[in-house]
């Protein structure tokens, strides 16, 4: 019997159209793994969105409540019904205290900072500034 070669005609074609269908499915498997994930991210934001809209809708039927608008008033506003005597303890502000901001340093008008330069010139006690690749007073 004669040895049979293991990559044969029929084997070839087969493997040609089995990558060709992986490849034709690539993309569309792709884009509905995508589009699952984009209506996974909106159905989360809907439901933040709903509890956003369930507390506002509650915080509304809470401002309906006269007993919860007199307790406002009196927290936030110290508002004292008639006849009440109201009292407001003020505790000493904490962050009032002064600060010692530093100033900065003046800086000599030009034409200071050049007459001094001159009388160092003239002395021999100036230095040279290097700035970048010049160099000055050289």
């Amino acid at each position: 019997m004669a040895k049979r070669p293991q990559l044969t005609g029929r084997a070839a074609i087969l493997a040609v159209v089995v990558c060709a269908i992986a490849m034709s499915l690539a993309y569309p498997v792709r884009e509905y793994i995508s589009g699952r994930r984009s209506i996974a991210e909106l159905e989360a934001e809907k439901a933040r969105v709903e509890a956003e809209r369930q507390a506002l809708l509650a915080r509304d039927r809470q401002a309906d409540d006269p007993n919860w608008i007199k307790k406002t008033a009196k927290e936030r506003l110290h508002y004292c019904g008639p006849g009440e005597k109201c009292y407001v303890v003020m505790e000493p502000d904490q962050g009032t205290e002064k600060t010692v901001v530093k100033q900065p340093v003046a800086v000599p008008p030009w034409y200071e900072t050049l007459w001094e330069s001159v009388e160092a010139a003239d002395k021999g006690t100036g230095r040279r500034v290097v700035s970048g690749k010049e160099s000055v007073g050289q």
